[in-house]
């Protein structure tokens, strides 16, 4: 069993955090994802993961790596969190 730590940025909502883990269980390999919101840190848990491909993973649905942080990531975060208060 691998398991990644990743400070990941843009964090605000329970929305988050559900689309962080709905989007990482989806990843072959993945077997347990856990975020922790007031920290900003997730914890990708399974097989062979590539760590890489977390963090790509994450930069796309708007919670880049710390220190990665842009436009973008901050836009696609407010649309998610956004979507989930409807």
């Amino acid at each position: 069993m691998i398991t990644h730590l990743i400070h990941a940025l843009n964090i605000k909502c329970d929305g988050c955090v559900n689309t962080i883990q709905s989007e990482l269980i989806k990843i072959n390999g993945v077997s347990n994802v856990t975020v922790s919101k007031s920290e900003g840190i997730v914890n990708v848990s399974g097989i062979a993961l590539d760590r890489e491909q977390m963090v790509t993973k994450l930069q796309e649905i708007g919670y880049p790596e710390k220190g990665h942080n842009d436009f973008i990531s901050k836009a696609r975060s407010f649309i998610t969190c956004t979507i989930d208060k409807l």
